[in-house]
């Protein structure tokens, strides 16, 4: 072969090569997609699935099946997703809540800066502090004080839950003296709530707010830097004494490690477009979320500033899970 004839051979198969990829991405999905949920129906990021499902099937020609596979603390169904191998598995789930279990969960079964990979981001709903209309107070303040008189029992999703981990933090932050009963899942701890089984409840905006907006739920707080427009009388936890406070439910998809890049990036575009739809935008924040997207490497380098923050506050609030 000569030199002419060499150089034309090794562009070819360069770019074959580079091909490949897109390709791939073409030719994907090959089969019907799910949507691995790792809570109970009725929390945010299932609101979220089932805001996104239809639209997601229409624009890649399959179906897209939405599985909840709950259980401790949303790591059964990540661990689930981390472990698929099939290129068709992706995980809706609280990306706060993610960055939070290296720091509760010493034995975790799966690594998820390793073992995931970021695809983009879709919302954000920040906590909202709520307590049964029964409990005679009308601000942190006065929950506070009425906690150092009486038990006060505040549900949480799940111990090392990032609305755990939230509470914790403002019981240190204040003095005040919960006592954690732990749920399943958000829409569990938010019905015992409503029936007087427990007295406070942080949880994300997009889940509870109907439930303050029927007046089943009593509001004293934000998790938000600022006021939020839906609810502009209530103030934020920062304003009442918690200086800096801010935590909140992010809701993002991820994939297996293993997933091609150029898939990774097919579905971020269709994900990002899906969630800007004026119906699916519209939907959402008349319930409190705020459509937040990210590309891949944005994702990934958010979860790393949060599995690096809430580190620091698990630390400091001794959350730990055997």
């Amino acid at each position: 072969m000569n030199r002419r004839h060499s150089f034309h051979a090794l562009a070819a198969a360069a770019l074959a090569v580079l091909a490949v990829p897109a390709a791939h991405a073409q030719a994907w999905p090959t089969k019907p997609l799910r949507i691995v949920v790792p809570y109970p129906p009725g929390g945010s990021s299932d609101i979220i699935a089932r805001s996104i499902s239809q639209p997601l099937s229409e624009a890649l020609k399959t179906t897209v099946i939405i599985e909840n596979k709950p259980g401790a603390n949303g790591n059964t169904g990540t661990d689930f997703v981390a472990k698929a191998n099939d290129g068709h598995t992706l995980l809706l789930c609280d990306v706060g809540a993610l960055a939070i279990t290296p720091s509760v969960y010493p034995k975790l079964p799966f690594n998820p800066s390793k073992d995931l990979k970021g695809v983009g981001m879709l919302a954000y709903s920040p906590h909202l502090l709520v307590v049964h209309p029964s409990v005679p107070a009308n601000n942190l303040q006065e929950l506070v004080a009425l906690s150092k008189k009486q038990r006060i029992d505040f549900a949480v999703t799940a111990i090392g839950s990032a609305p755990h981990v939230a509470g914790v933090a403002v019981e240190k932050a204040t003095g005040a003296k919960w006592e954690y009963i732990p749920y399943k899942g958000g829409s569990q701890a938010i019905n015992d709530t409503v029936a007087g089984q427990a007295h406070v409840l942080m949880n994300g905006m997009l889940a509870t707010l109907p439930f303050v907006q029927s007046g089943k739920l009593k509001v004293l707080g934000v998790s938000k830097a600022t006021r939020v427009a839906l609810l502009p009388d209530v103030p934020t936890i920062a304003e009442q004494g918690v200086k800096g406070f801010e935590s909140g439910t992010w809701q993002g998809v991820l994939m297996p490690a293993n997933t091609p890049q150029a898939v990774l990036e097919k579905v971020s575009a269709e994900l990002t477009r899906i969630i800007r739809m004026p119906e699916v935008r519209q939907r959402l924040t008349s319930q409190g979320a705020e459509v937040y997207t990210m590309s891949p490497t944005e994702f990934s380098s958010f979860f790393e500033r949060e599995r690096a923050n809430w580190a620091k506050v698990v630390a400091q609030g001794g959350v730990k899970m055997e």
